[in-house]
């Protein structure tokens, strides 16, 4: 990998929690740099500008295209939605003045009104899923905090649902009772091969409505020596991730599931998934940021040129 020197525009994930940036040639990566300082690190525009420069200090001067939380409403500029049923390209909207000396380029997100949900970012990384795979017909799941299941049909977004499995697993393993038991323990996916990770998918499943009661067991078996820390997260993990799979039945049964997440998620999802009779793809997440960005920046390019 190259100096960012040679970069021609630059890509960037702005997050809630995280910031990642790509020096771009053409298609090809010739730096990354990652901060920690998401949109929930930022006071208002100027620490945007402020951050940005400190993190491209060294690159070229040249465009930046950036999808995720930096375009919502407490992000750096809020950028409007498109409603479904939409192209997955994200449209592009410049922050005014050029800050830092270099255009910045921020995406949209999607709504759909009924029943009522958002997304940004996921657009972007749908968009690069369909460059490379423009006839793909199915459903893309995007696990993370707040999981999307999306429904593609025709190079357009066709409707969505979010799930909150991940937000709910931190705050059970970090807020709860349970946290006495997980021992600050991550969702790390080193769990999908176990018996416990498979049966409790099996159970939120097909018993829904034990899972809260289920969920006390996990900090009971502790207790009363039936349990270690590591079933127990797959016990959480896998309750969490089968109410998941229960809430958006109706997207993926039946369809072709792809899979765009960080890889140690990816994984429960597409374990979780082939125990259900489907079998998954699992995408590469950086890869598909990147080529959404680059097909929002061509489409941008293309109409003001």
């Amino acid at each position: 990998m190259s100096s960012g020197g040679t970069a021609d525009w630059i890509a960037a994930d702005w997050g809630t929690s995280n910031l990642r940036l790509w020096a771009m040639r053409g298609t090809d990566v010739t730096e990354m740099r990652v901060s920690d300082r998401g949109m929930a690190a930022m006071g208002g525009p100027d620490d945007f500008s402020d951050e940005l420069a400190r993190m491209t200090e060294g690159w070229p001067v040249v465009p930046v295209v950036a999808c995720g939380m930096v375009g919502a409403r407490q992000g750096w500029m809020e950028v409007a939605y498109r409603a479904v049923p939409c192209p997955a390209v994200p449209e592009l909207t410049a922050v005014p003045g050029n800050p830092g000396g270099r255009p910045v380029l921020i995406a949209g997100g999607v709504m759909q009104a009924t029943p009522p949900d958002v997304m940004r970012g996921e657009e972007t990384q749908i968009a690069g899923v369909l460059s490379a795979h423009p006839d793909f017909d199915g459903v893309i799941c995007l696990p993370g905090t707040h999981t999307k299941w999306v429904r593609i049909s025709a190079g357009e977004i066709c409707h969505f649902q979010t799930v909150m499995t991940g937000e709910i697993f931190g705050l059970l393993a970090k807020q709860s009772v349970l946290r006495f038991s997980l021992n600050g323990a991550e969702n790390t996916g080193a769990q999908q091969q176990s018996d416990a990770f498979r049966d409790s998918v099996a159970t939120a499943l097909s018993q829904p409505h034990l899972a809260w009661a289920r969920l006390f067991q996990l900090r009971a078996a502790g207790l009363v020596g039936q349990a270690d820390t590591a079933e127990t997260e797959a016990r959480l993990s896998g309750t969490l991730i089968g109410l998941d799979l229960g809430a958006a039945r109706a997207h993926w049964l039946g369809q072709q599931v792809l899979i765009i997440g960080a890889s140690r998620l990816a994984a429960l999802y597409e374990a979780a998934l082939l125990e259900q009779g489907v079998q998954p793809v699992i995408g590469d997440v950086d890869a598909a940021t990147r080529a959404g960005l680059w097909a929002a920046w061509q489409a941008y390019r293309g109409q003001t040129e």
